[in-house]
């Protein structure tokens, strides 16, 4: 699941897939009423959030970087807010969380980290085969993160295990235990 952090508009896209192969995507975003007051707001989208990690049960969460424009400093500051509930949202489903820096995004998904909104836009509904443009805008960067957790950060992703039992022994029953991966 890609989260595209927002206090008006935190958009969210999940992606089910292997590797670089895109099974199903969904997409859309939480919204919050401008009049209400930022704890209301943050408490909506933790919320929310916590309804859609439990309902959709992602393996990973990849979240949008704080980032600050310089004309509007006060933006990071509540940017850095709505991660922050993100991130408790995530901690209480127990779901492991990248970070990932809108330029790493962009430099992945169009091999041009400045990239304009447009053009990612773009790259993500081509690598899903869509027809119709993405919207709102913030869904189009939560699925853009979601393929960027897809295709670089399977690592993050838990993994089965195999029981005890079915590891294999060596023949003697002594020696070197089994190998694992790292």
């Amino acid at each position: 699941m890609g989260i595209d952090p927002g206090l008006a508009a935190t958009g969210i896209g999940i992606v089910q897939g292997c590797g670089m192969q895109v099974a199903g995507h969904a997409y859309g975003s939480i919204r919050t009423a401008s009049k209400a007051q930022l704890p209301v707001r943050l408490e909506q989208i933790h919320t929310r959030t916590c309804a859609l990690l439990r309902a959709e049960a992602p393996d990973l969460v990849v979240i949008e970087e704080a980032f600050s424009l310089e004309r509007y400093p006060k933006s990071g500051l509540t940017l850095g807010k709505v991660i922050g509930v993100l991130l408790l949202a995530a901690q209480h489903c127990a779901l492991p969380v990248a970070h990932v820096a809108v330029r790493e995004a962009k430099h992945i998904l169009t091999g041009n980290g400045n990239a304009s909104k447009r053009q990612l836009e773009a790259a993500v509904r081509h690598l899903l085969k869509l027809d119709a443009p993405i919207r709102p805008d913030h869904a189009a960067d939560a699925l853009g993160l979601a393929l960027v957790g897809l295709y670089r950060y399977a690592h993050l992703r838990p993994e089965v295990k195999p029981a005890r039992e079915a590891m294999p022994r060596p023949a003697s029953g002594r020696g070197a235990a089994p190998r694992r991966r790292p």
